[in-house]
Order: structure tokens, then C-alpha cells, then sequence
């Protein structure tokens, strides 16, 4: 599959999949395996800031940073997710539509930016990393949440092993974190989503890779 065929796919995968996203945003937000996130983004950024929720589906997320008291622009390369999160909008919450690839905004626009299950459905992702880096201003904080091991969303990478089409991509935690490394960022915060089962207490004793490898979600914070 070529890059404009992958983008397509994933594209079609996500206006279909609008709605039914929608119908449990909330939850997984509130209480579910998103729970973590807001609380992992505010330790770090100050409110005030002004941010980019880039992959931000719904907006239920960017509602969530809003309300901690950031001005938020939330991005989403879906139409349906885009018409469903302005209906949120108001002052210091507005959404737009926009390609990971290519980001609508111009350079060091944002003072932090969060990309939560967003990264994997492009096929590229260090030129994703790269125009991340690039709207951030310097000095600024990127929170990336990468799918773990675990993670029932891989599945739609399976099909290339039969020489499929797949559209979402395989990168591990650790690789994340290394290109990362080599870009020059760095990572002030690390934590770790679990599916329901495991009991976080006893992955204590663990390193970081260790965690990483039974993760449904590894949350990342680096300074660029």
C-alpha cells in the first residue's frame, strides 16, 4: 500500500467508526483506559498554556484540557469526529480538521501538544514526529500516548503479514522512545495503561521496558 492509499483507508476506517467512537468517549475518558491521561498532562504543563489535542477524535479530551484551564485547538483528520467535537466549541476550545502528515499550523504555534492513539495510523511515523516537533515552540512539551503490546487496536496491523493492507503501524514503546532520543527530546515523564487484570502494583518492581512490554498504553512526556 502506498502513502496515499494508507492514509485513505485509515481515513475511511475513521469516519465510519465516528459514532460508535462517540458512544463511549465519555467512559473511556472518565474511567476507562484513557483515565490517566489529563491527570498525566497537567503534572507536567502549566495551565494557560496554549495546546494541540492532534488525533483528538470526539474532542471529549480537548473538553477534558480545556476544563484543567488550557487553550486548546483539537485536531482530527475525520469529518464525522471534527462535526461531533464542535459542538463543544467555545471560547479557548475550537476544533479543525487536519493530516498529521501536513499539520494546519504554523510553526512553534503551540506551547504543548498531546497526540493520544494517533501516531500509529500513519504510516510515517518519524515525519509524523517531525511536524509534531515543528508546531511545538521551543523549548516546549510533546505527551504522546503510543499503543502497548497488548493493545487490541494492533490487530489492524495484522493483515500484513499475509501481505495485506494494514493501517496501523507496529512501532513498540521503546522504538518510540528512541527516535525520540535521537530527535533530540527529552523525556520528563513516563507512565504506564494496563488492560483490566493487572494489577499495577505488582509491576512496580519492573524497569521501564519491562512495563512498557505489558502496557496497553505507555504515556510519554518529552521536552523538546
Amino acid at each position: 500500500m502506498n502513502s496515499s492509499e494508507w492514509h485513505t483507508s485509515a481515513k475511511t476506517r475513521w469516519e465510519d467508526n465516528a459514532d460508535h467512537w462517540h458512544s463511549k468517549s465519555v467512559e473511556m475518558w472518565t474511567s476507562g483506559s484513557r483515565k490517566a491521561v489529563i491527570p498525566f498532562f497537567h503534572k507536567f504543563i502549566e495551565n494557560g498554556q496554549n495546546v494541540a489535542d492532534l488525533g483528538c477524535g470526539d474532542g471529549y479530551g480537548s473538553y477534558l484540557l480545556y476544563e484543567k484551564g488550557y487553550i486548546v485547538t483539537g485536531m482530527d483528520f475525520s469529518k464525522n469526529m471534527v462535526d461531533i467535537a464542535r459542538k463543544q466549541e467555545r471560547e479557548n476550545l475550537s476544533f479543525v480538521q487536519g493530516d498529521l502528515r501536513s499539520l494546519p499550523f504554523p510553526d512553534g504555534q503551540f506551547d504543548a501538544v498531546m497526540a493520544i492513539n494517533s501516531v500509529e495510523w500513519t504510516e510515517n511515523p518519524l515525519h509524523t514526529l517531525n511536524e509534531i516537533e515543528r508546531v511545538v515552540d521551543k523549548g516546549g512539551y510533546i505527551c504522546i500516548g503510543l499503543l502497548g503490546p497488548t493493545a487490541h487496536p494492533r490487530e489492524n496491523a495484522y493483515p500484513r503479514l499475509y501481505g495485506e493492507e494494514a493501517i496501523c503501524n507496529t512501532m513498540m514503546p521503546w522504538e518510540l522512545e528512541k527516535l525520540a532520543h535521537n530527535k533530540g527530546w527529552k523525556k520528563i515523564g513516563e507512565d504506564w495503561i494496563y488492560k483490566k487484570g493487572v494489577n499495577p502494583s505488582l509491576t512496580d518492581t519492573l524497569s521501564n521496558e519491562l512495563r512498557q512490554a505489558l502496557t496497553f498504553t505507555t504515556l510519554f512526556m518529552f521536552q523538546k
